[in-house]
């Protein structure tokens, strides 16, 4: 028994090579996501600096967020063509150039452009580097794996907000770009020794009109969500790019279906219950957490009369919470069905957004904070069950465009999370002023945002990670 048992432990520990390989794509991916939030703490500051107003200087941050969710199209045919190790590398010395020319940037559009090249390198890091691991963990360890790398994820945005405000205060400016770059040269040494070379196909053809539809159809959908926060959904210019980005889109559907080739998104994937499910669970969830990460601050800004970095510290228990699930999501995410994990998750975050739809009546502050910290344990919950979910039935060599298609989800999912409370905020204070009522009121689209995850659910299999059969078929 003590045998069998030892047996057990040693098959359910991840073996040295591919905790290194976690390590790796932890660190490359690092930069990118500080690099979200980062900036939007020193935004105020690049205005006076150059001498530019909102509208143009907030393109620091938007042109970074279109070239993330642009180049994510063209990274499944990439890994295919050149090899998932040397697209990583490219990506992570690119985003490192990019982040060397803006902290030398000399005017806001300098700034810009070199943070549009700094997104290109950023939106390909995460997509590759999921595929990496997706390839070496297989089908028995994809719960775990997912569990370990969503950690950055988590603390990074937070990470970002505390540390810009750092850097704006104690140093320059121009830090909040040159801090990426000594994390880059670490993660491209240590890719060069760990990372394992799969060599590419050089028979793989891009397929240039699927890009030709895609990236700008994404590009449209990603500015205009954007613009909505500010503008609402009843501007003229948010109203063309979201038409003119959704036509495309479904022109790049029709192309993918007839195309006899090998298309930049196999669209037939979303076919398959599991992946289709999951994918628009992952839209939904990322959705909501990005509207919590925009809506928090601002209501402990203007309601609580609190600085940026309180504001920033608002956000801890949810991340709190997300990284106190994670060690157990994971293995849970491994053995157990994936629509029982996802459900009872989704639930909880449910649960955690409930109490924020009733801020009009001054809760205080420590009712806000067990709420987010329960509702990170629900989201932390659903998303790794759902990446893991989504890889399932998807084989390994579908897994770069597989990966390429989860990325487009959460990418369009969070501009969407942000833009409708803001929307909805701005109308409400409008009309009551800067009053807890009217963020009250804003919680409930959140919760709007959070409780459809639960229809999708049912498309997840209900069955658990099939288990190795004996010498006979038969279970042991």
């Amino acid at each position: 028994m003590r045998a069998r048992v030892r047996r057990g432990a040693t098959a359910d520990r991840l073996e040295p090579a591919l905790v290194r390989l976690c390590v790796v794509v932890v660190v490359g991916s690092v930069a990118p996501l500080l690099d979200t939030t980062i900036v939007s703490v020193a935004l105020g500051t690049l205005s006076r600096t150059f001498g530019a107003d909102v509208s143009t200087i907030q393109w620091v941050m938007s042109g970074y967020l279109l070239a993330m969710a642009m180049v994510v199209p063209a990274t499944g045919w990439a890994m295919d063509r050149f090899g998932a190790r040397r697209v990583w590398i490219w990506s992570v010395v690119a985003f490192g150039l990019g982040s060397v020319l803006a902290g030398a940037a000399w005017s806001a559009g300098s700034l810009i452009a070199f943070r549009i090249l700094q997104g290109a390198g950023g939106g390909a890091i995460l997509p590759v580097g999921a595929a990496l691991l997706m390839r070496a963990a297989g089908p028995q360890r994809l719960g775990r794996v997912t569990a370990a790398v969503s950690v950055p994820a988590q603390i990074a945005p937070i990470a970002g907000l505390l540390l810009g405000g750092l850097i704006v205060e104690l140093l320059s400016w121009r830090w909040c770009f040159l801090v990426d770059v000594p994390v880059c040269v670490v993660a491209v040494a240590l890719a060069r020794r760990v990372v394992p070379d799969v060599p590419g196909q050089p028979a793989q053809c891009l397929d240039v009109r699927g890009l030709a539809l895609l990236g700008p159809a994404l590009g449209a959908l990603t500015y205009g969500l954007s613009r909505a926060g500010s503008a609402g959904f009843g501007d003229r210019l948010v109203v063309g790019t979201l038409v003119a980005g959704t036509v495309l889109l479904a022109v790049f559907v029709g192309h993918s279906l007839r195309t006899s080739g090998t298309p930049l998104i196999d669209v037939r994937l979303f076919a398959r219950p599991s992946f289709g499910g999951a994918t628009t669970m992952l839209f939904l969830l990322s959705a909501s957490l990005f509207g919590s990460m925009v809506i928090v601050p601002l209501y402990v800004q203007q309601v609580w009369g609190a600085g940026a970095l309180t504001a920033g510290l608002a956000l801890v228990p949810q991340f709190a919470g997300t990284l106190v699930a994670l060690p157990f999501v994971g293995r849970l995410a491994d053995r157990l069905p994936a629509r029982d994990v996802v459900l009872g998750g989704v639930l909880v975050a449910v649960l955690g957004t409930v109490p924020f739809t009733q801020v009009g009546h001054e809760p205080g502050v420590v009712l806000p904070a067990v709420a987010l910290f329960v509702r990170g344990i629900g989201v932390g919950a659903a998303s790794v069950t759902l990446m893991t979910a989504a890889y399932r039935d998807v084989a390994p060599a579908q897994v770069p465009r597989a990966t390429s298609a989860l990325q487009i989800g959460q990418r369009i999912g969070a501009p969407l999370g942000a833009a409708v409370p803001t929307t909805v905020l701005q109308h409400q204070l409008a009309g009551a002023g800067a009053t807890a009522a009217a963020y009250g009121s804003t919680f409930w689209w959140s919760l709007a945002l959070t409780a459809p995850a639960l229809l999708p659910a049912a498309f997840l299999r209900r069955t658990g990670v099939a288990r190795p059969r004996g010498p006979a078929g038969a279970r042991p």
